[in-house]
């Protein structure tokens, strides 16, 4: 094999190239989830749009596959080989009161828009931990904690800046490149690197919002209870309700630990006096462990799921439950609990309203008619990953009469993330659509980490026959 000559990648990028056993090069490879460790032979450290172009030329130009990494909170599979691009150092943000828009670069985290977007009164639709990538997120769909009320993060994409297969930098707009635009929100990184992106924001400057938390053994009760409480409450209401299997450590308040919660999270963007009301159907539900709501500034939003910052191993997957019902709350809580084989935390979230609503500008976000999404997470703290990839099967297989698909950026868990599990995030005609895309605009497959979309070709059959 003909030996491929790095330097001269390194001549022609500003930012740091990086080959295996290098210092700083395990660094570079390792994201978020602990339990993915990319192996890629070069990795680039990009610092502007102009390396990433630089990196993807190269890697076409030695037929090496490409892959991107901002802060790898979505990665369930592990690169092999080819050249990895790094955004984290791309993190410049700039906030437009005029326009109510933001622009952010392709490292950019949610934890920096949202103190700049409050001192005018805004908020972007970041999900429920602000530490996640603002671009990476946003290209999944973004599933918003303020989601029923707003839409999805997709959904306010004005414009985005992208290296294609073919090295162009273009700038995209639902005008300039309507079906590009169309592929990429809702298609991730199957089309190109975004290096920068433009969305509007919302006005909202505070929320009625936090949490009730139950002991485990009422969880039967809760969960019926929120399933049949979620059909009668506006848009203006964001919520879920998780089982959490809390440690037994002196940071988590006394009453949770050590103990399987049953937590309801409530994200409200009416006045806190409508939100008591509207939430006091789920206090009568049962005694509760602790309380935390409250009339909050968004800034403080990210108190209301509570996510942990701190970087950890873990293995995921989720449904989007077309028509839920007590039998599938009885089917969740078969996999739930310290009886369980694993420990595992379980969040349904209600989803509807405006999540449902087609766009102004389309893209290829799909199953918006689901009502609800579970989504499940193993930490991978002594189990194997095989045990874990085990478990959320079985239970998935026991969900799969309620489940109408995926949602991308919760989706796949350890070597089972594929391309057939792929299309279960769109419908026929989208996948069937997006295959098509790809063949114009990737027709090598140079992109194809994790959420992989092959490119349709003349030869393919029934490429996108389920959904």
């Amino acid at each position: 094999m003909e030996r491929i000559d790095f330097d001269s990648l390194a001549a022609r990028v500003e930012g740091h190239v990086l080959l295996p056993g290098q210092e700083g090069f395990d660094e570079e490879r390792t994201g978020f989830n602990l339990a993915v460790r990319h192996r890629p032979e070069v990795v680039v450290g990009a610092v502007r749009a102009g390396d990433v172009a630089a990196a993807v030329l190269f890697a076409t130009a030695h037929d090496l596959p490409v892959a991107v990494q901002s802060t790898g909170h979505g990665f369930s599979v592990a690169a092999e080989g080819g050249l990895l691009v790094t955004t984290r150092r791309m993190d410049g943000v700039r906030v437009d009161l005029e326009t109510r828009s933001a622009y952010v670069a392709a490292g950019a985290r949610f934890e920096q828009v949202i103190p700049e977007a409050a001192r005018h009164g805004l908020a972007p639709l970041n999900g429920s931990a602000p530490h996640v990538g603002v671009v990476s997120y946003t290209l999944g769909g973004g599933l918003a904690l303020l989601g029923r009320s707003h839409g999805w993060a997709a959904d306010r994409v004005l414009a985005m800046d992208v290296v294609t297969a073919d090295g162009r930098l273009r700038h995209v707009t639902p005008d300039s490149e309507p079906e590009l635009y169309w592929a990429l929100l809702g298609g991730r990184d199957n089309f190109g690197i975004v290096t920068g992106m433009e969305f509007s924001l919302v006005p909202v400057a505070r929320l009625y919002g936090g949490g009730l938390f139950f002991d485990l053994e009422q969880a039967p009760g809760i969960l019926e209870a929120y399933r049949q409480w979620t059909a009668t409450v506006p848009e203006e209401m964001n919520s879920s309700v998780a089982l959490i299997p809390f440690p037994d450590d002196p940071q988590v308040p006394a009453p949770m630990r050590g103990r399987h919660v049953c937590h309801v999270r409530v994200a409200f963007t009416g006045s806190a006096e409508v939100g008591e009301r509207l939430v006091d159907p789920l206090r009568q539900a049962g005694p509760r462990l602790l309380e935390s709501l409250r009339d909050m500034p968004y800034e403080q939003s990210a108190d209301i799921h509570d996510d942990p910052p701190v970087p950890m191993p873990w293995a995921a997957d989720n449904a989007l439950l077309a028509d839920p019902d007590c039998d599938t709350v009885r089917t969740i809580l078969k996999h739930t609990g310290p009886s369980t084989a694993l420990p595992a935390i379980v969040e349904l979230r209600h989803l509807g309203g405006a999540l449902a609503r087609r766009p102004e500008h389309p893209n290829a976000v799909g199953h918006r008619d689901a009502r609800f999404m579970l989504a499940v997470l193993t930490p991978l703290t002594g189990d194997s990953p095989a045990d874990a990839n085990a478990f959320l099967e079985r239970m998935f297989k026991d969900l799969e009469p309620w489940t109408s698909g995926r949602f991308l950026n919760f989706m796949g868990h350890g070597d089972t993330a594929d391309q057939e599990r792929t299309r279960t995030a769109y419908t026929t005609d989208d996948h069937k659509r997006l295959t098509a895309l790809k063949a114009d605009y990737d027709p090598r497959n140079i992109f194809r980490l994790n959420y992989n979309i092959p490119p349709h070709t003349a030869g393919d059959v029934n490429c996108s026959e389920t959904s």
